[in-house]
């Protein structure tokens, strides 16, 4: 992916023409063309280490499935450093952590965003156990749930290299995406990372580089 406007972590909403915009419509056709007519609606988008872009992902991915007219909800299950309400105003009072304790409902919880087709699940307040609830019957319930109401849930997790809570997400998921900041992630962690995933039973499937400049494709066109 190229690097994402300063103004807004959604390009594809802000400037729809952009060449990041194209990338994450590209990025959209190469999962729907690699699922081969699988029900493949759950997909958990995470990366090694924070700082790579995997939110930014998340939201652009998920905007670019909204845009063709798919019923698509986000989730933002980083209960650690959660990020997803700083793009759509901030609040983040409800959400996967108010439901999973059973302190909302889960139409208390979701809400419509500003962009046409897609809905937004906050983390909510921190909890003091957010390994816990992610792991939890609660958890596996809802995403059962959701998969009768929506073609298409994004889930942005913690970074699944020194915390578990990435890679319980993601073994729940149809799938996963890994997304790797370009030129700073060594092969070998890289490596550990897909192990990891894998011994997890996670479904790797595929791994997006990111905050490639154009310098960088030029050259390797």
């Amino acid at each position: 992916m190229p690097k994402p406007s300063a103004n807004s972590a959604i390009i594809m909403q802000v400037s729809s023409s952009s060449s990041a915009s194209e990338a994450y419509r590209s990025l959209r056709f190469n999962i729907e063309s690699s699922v081969n007519g699988e029900n493949t609606r759950t997909i958990a988008i995470t990366s090694a280490r924070r700082g790579e872009g995997k939110t930014t992902t998340a939201l652009n991915l998920a905007t670019a499935y909204a845009q063709i007219g798919k019923r698509v909800l986000l989730i933002d299950a980083d209960l650690r450093k959660p990020s997803i309400h700083l793009s759509f105003g901030g609040e983040n009072n409800r959400g996967l952590s108010t439901y999973l304790t059973g302190q909302s409902t889960m139409n208390e919880a979701i809400r419509v965003s500003y962009i046409d087709n897609l809905s937004l699940l906050m983390s909510g307040p921190v909890p003091p156990n957010p390994t816990e609830l992610l792991a939890s019957r609660q958890m596996n319930t809802l995403l059962d749930q959701l998969r009768q109401s929506f073609d298409m849930i994004f889930i942005d997790t913690p970074p699944v290299l020194t915390l578990t809570d990435g890679k319980i997400v993601a073994a729940q998921c149809d799938g996963v995406l890994l997304v790797v900041e370009y030129g700073t992630l060594k092969r070998i962690v890289a490596k550990k990372v897909k192990e990891d995933l894998v011994l997890a039973k996670a479904k790797l499937m595929g791994v997006v580089l990111n905050k490639i400049n154009h310098q960088d494709v030029e050259a390797y066109l």
